[in-house]
């Protein structure tokens, strides 16, 4: 199953101005913001992830029938290697023995975008 979605930066920047730390700790995990923030651009990194669990969150949705909450879904990253996502609830973590979730995250001056796939783990005979 495949979700996809796209964030104009600017909105994420919005929402932290307007709600502050409230904000950030109800859809971020603290190793996201400590990663977004060490970055020159915090917002487009953060804008990047809301995108990513946006996509997780729908892909997750449709596959298997789990309404996952922003923060239970863990984007982490490495600069110019592929995103890992984490799943933090335990009816997903045992589904997630079985299949995986890829993501591919984007993001450019005014918009991020990701994708997510959910995919059944290959068994090698």
């Amino acid at each position: 199953m495949i979700g996809v979605d796209i964030v104009k930066n600017s909105r994420i920047e919005r929402a932290i101005a307007r709600f502050g730390s409230k904000f950030l700790s109800r859809i971020y995990t603290q190793r996201e913001l400590d990663y977004c923030f060490s970055q020159k651009n915090h917002i487009p990194c953060l804008a990047a992830r809301w995108a990513c669990k946006e996509a997780v969150l729908k892909a997750f949705y449709i596959e298997f029938g789990i309404l996952l909450r922003f923060k239970e879904i863990e984007v982490l990253g490495n600069s110019g290697l592929p995103a890992k996502v984490i799943v933090h609830r335990r009816e997903a973590e045992e589904i997630l023995k079985e299949y995986e979730v890829l993501v591919s995250l984007s993001h450019e001056e005014d918009y991020s975008v990701a994708v997510a796939l959910i995919r059944k783990i290959r068994k090698s005979d």
